[in-house]
């Protein structure tokens, strides 16, 4: 298993997390205002450069306001198709 945060299956994540904020119509420094962060956190896992944890992203998913279980079952389709 690759320790690299640029798996395809981590880059989808992220990408989903970038599409999930833009369907919400939140810039990231508001998402980062939600997350009591700066804009900078947001950016960075967006772009790859920090991982999240996994209470990290439930903070995230509730200020996004999504369905955990719909996100992953289309991060799941979407790695199966690849």
């Amino acid at each position: 298993m690759q320790k690299s945060p640029f798996t395809n299956k981590y880059n989808k994540f992220r990408k989903l997390l970038i599409e999930a904020r833009k369907k919400s119509g939140l810039t990231q420094k508001e998402v980062a205002e939600k997350l009591s962060r700066p804009q900078s956190f947001v950016s960075k896992y967006e772009r790859g450069e920090r991982r999240l944890d996994v209470v990290e992203f439930l903070e995230i998913a509730k200020a996004l306001e999504i369905s955990l279980f719909s996100f992953f079952r289309k991060l799941e389709e979407d790695t199966r198709q690849q």
